[in-house]
């Protein structure tokens, strides 16, 4: 009878964790601006650059501004596969090359979904935003990035490979 307690305890408490933790202080802010055909669209952004930040990314968020994101820094160009698991809002996911332009879209991503959403190629950076913000701005493939982060060198010691 013990055990079984034990065993339905340990089943609560880990039911419970989501295995991401958020980061444990304030992201640091920036702006980025995206150049379309309708003309610079600024948007203020959380900066995700490390491990722990990037794995809990938007998580558990309940609400965003239109204006407002987050933007997933890699430092280099690599393959990426995101997904929706705890992110209670649709995003969508903007897949972008070490020079600032966009490679893709993941546009309004499915909140709760375990969904793999890769990058069609190695990318620098993944911007977030609120699901249909790309389209209802027209933001598409190829438009421009601009930010703090694609106007530093990346490492080269690194191939870019096609992603699968």
């Amino acid at each position: 009878m013990h055990r079984s307690l034990v065993v339905v305890a340990a089943l609560i408490v880990f039911a419970g964790c989501s295995g991401a933790t958020p980061p444990a202080t304030p992201l640091p802010v920036t702006t980025v601006t995206v150049d379309s055909d309708h003309g610079p669209i600024k948007f203020k952004v959380e900066v995700a650059g490390d491990q722990q930040s990037q794995e809990y990314g938007l998580m558990n968020r309940k609400t965003m501004a239109p204006d407002a994101g987050m933007l997933f820094d890699f430092h280099r160009p690599q393959c990426q596969i995101f997904w929706m698991k705890d992110t209670i809002l649709p995003l969508d996911i903007i897949f972008i090359r070490s020079d600032g332009s966009i490679s893709s879209i993941a546009a309004s991503a499915v909140p709760y979904s375990t969904t793999q959403i890769p990058s069609m190629e190695p990318v620098r950076a993944v911007l977030e935003l609120i699901g249909g913000r790309s389209a209802a701005l027209g933001i598409v493939p190829g438009d421009k990035v601009h930010g703090a982060i694609f106007n530093t060198p990346i490492a080269k010691d690194a191939p870019l490979l096609a992603c699968q």
